[in-house]
């Protein structure tokens, strides 16, 4: 079979359909608007949806480059104009009802020159009385204050299923692929959701050139190296479950009961799209571990977020990562984003006004209200160890549908994660036993007691042995657990969730005397 040829543009391009960022473009351009800042990466499927537009309104198109000069898309004539001054002035002398698509115009504009803006703002004003429009076209929004209320922003999402579905029939046809299950293409282009479609085409090229036919875990395997490039979202591949979690029953109750919530079944039933779950407790108690297992529960793929990276330095650059962030994971879903430490991520919004000019407070207020009104299947499960540094607004009811708290495990528990920890390094648990570890382990995390059974195994390797009960107890003896060195935390973090977070685990006799020594 051969190698699929290369192309000039994405083959999504070669038939486009409009999508419904274009018929806003066309709105606007009907409505007289004369300056739009189109953000997005994809050049060239940002050029050909605006040549079905300018087509369907009988608009004349110019591309315009510091490289190239300003070029007659349709008759193919240039215009010398390389420098912006010169190509504003050139363009005062295009006919009526042109459109001017400007490529790395904002960089230009990320520290403007005042003669610059000055020219752009007359420019503005004479293109909107000549029915004329300039486009600039960048992969991230520059747009200093003197131009805020000159020049609309118009997000242009990443491809649909549909336009995936050109790129693929594109491919295929180039490779000689005629026939491919139905099945297999849907989950090619579930798999290729989240890429723009240059990455798409390169992906299912590279499917092709590995395997000399369409597969989805190649296409997925290359999305997550996508998704990782600006450093923002990462494809989490785990193989945890709920088995793998040892105790928080009411938790995976929650969970397991909504295990189709993403179904049609469910959407048809009436039910209402899940939000998220915000899970707060200390470190080591499993939190993490119930973020990746949810995404296996609800059979979605899992995006972590490192919210800490969502602050550049640039103006506006903390306010388009989030975009990028939310336009990812919309096209992606439906997926679980997961949010590590949430408290770290947003604690400076408070004082945001303070500190950085109140870029935090912004960033913050827009991911509450994503987060209030989405309505794409985004379940985003947050973690967080110390719930004092949260603004009161994350925990108000309706951002989440639902607070667990996590407590030291109890015996019960513990028992469960020595069953686990013991199995998943390769030992039989029957051979230990577990009540009496569970007695002696009060007081430690799931995490401390994989830690000290590691230790164990150490020692006993030393030896040439396998770990006993003997060499967990020898651990033990010089183990200071978290929750002795920070007793007065965990106390104030159960008296806090106490009515204001539904515990992760029912009831036992050691949850009750927790209780008891609270109300005491």
């Amino acid at each position: 079979m051969p190698a699929p040829k290369p192309t000039k543009a994405p083959n999504s391009v070669n038939a486009v359909l409009l999508s419904d960022t274009a018929t806003t473009i066309i709105n606007y351009l009907r409505a007289g608007y004369s300056g739009l800042y189109v953000v997005s990466p994809e050049e060239l499927r940002v050029e050909a949806e605006f040549k079905a537009i300018t087509e369907r309104l009988n608009y004349q198109l110019h591309f315009w480059s510091v490289v190239d000069g300003l070029i007659d898309v349709k008759n193919k004539t240039v215009k010398p104009a390389n420098d912006p001054l010169e190509m504003l002035e050139a363009v005062g002398t295009l006919p009526e009802k042109s459109v001017v698509l400007l490529k790395d115009f904002h960089l230009f504009l990320n520290d403007p020159n005042p003669i610059l803006l000055r020219k752009l703002k007359d420019t503005l004003l004479h293109a909107k009385l000549k029915q004329k429009v300039i486009v600039v076209l960048g992969c991230r929004l520059c747009l200093p204050p003197e131009l805020e209320h000159e020049i609309t922003i118009v997000e242009f999402r990443l491809p649909g299923k549909e336009e995936l579905r050109a790129v693929l029939g594109g491919i295929m046809e180039s490779a000689g692929i005629h026939s491919l299950e139905i099945e297999v293409r849907e989950k090619a282009v579930e798999a290729a959701s989240g890429l723009t479609t240059i990455e798409a085409e390169n992906a299912f090229a590279l499917s092709v050139a590995e395997t000399k036919t369409i597969t989805a875990t190649i296409i997925a395997r290359e999305k997550a190296q996508a998704v990782k490039k600006n450093g923002l979202l990462e494809i989490i591949e785990t193989k945890e479950a709920l088995n793998s979690i040892g105790g928080l029953d009411c938790l995976k109750d929650w969970l397991v009961r909504r295990k189709d919530a993403f179904s049609q079944r469910a959407i048809s039933y009436g039910l209402p799209a899940l939000k998220g779950l915000l899970i707060l407790g200390l470190p080591g108690t499993g939190k993490s571990l119930t973020a990746k297992a949810t995404a296996a529960v609800f059979n979605v793929p899992l995006l972590k977020l490192d919210a800490g990276k969502l602050y550049g330095g640039l103006v506006g650059q903390s306010e388009a990562n989030l975009r990028s962030v939310i336009q990812t994971a919309e096209a992606i879903a439906p997926c679980c984003l997961w949010i590590d430490e949430l408290e770290k991520g947003f604690a400076g919004s408070k004082s945001s006004g303070q500190t950085d000019g109140g870029t935090s407070a912004r960033v913050f207020g827009s991911f509450l209200s994503w987060m209030q009104e989405k309505t794409k299947p985004v379940f985003v499960v947050a973690t967080a160890n110390d719930v004092s540094q949260l603004p009161p607004e994350m925990l108000r009811k309706g951002r989440f549908d639902e607070l667990f708290y996590v407590d030291l495990p109890d015996d019960t528990e513990r028992e469960a994660i020595w069953r686990i920890v013991i199995r998943k390094h390769r030992r039989d648990p029957n051979d230990y036993d577990l009540r009496q570890l569970s007695r002696i382990t009060e007081g430690l995390t799931g995490a401390e007691i994989e830690a000290v059974y590691l230790e164990a195994m150490f020692a006993a390797f030393e030896r040439s042995k396998e770990p006993t009960d003997l060499d967990i107890a020898g651990v033990l003896n010089g183990f200071v657990p978290l929750s002795r060195l920070m007793a007065e935390q965990i106390e104030g973090l159960r008296k806090w969730s106490c009515g204001r977070a539904r515990p992760a685990t029912s009831a036992s006799p050691t949850s009750e005397r927790k209780l008891r020594k609270l109300e005491v």
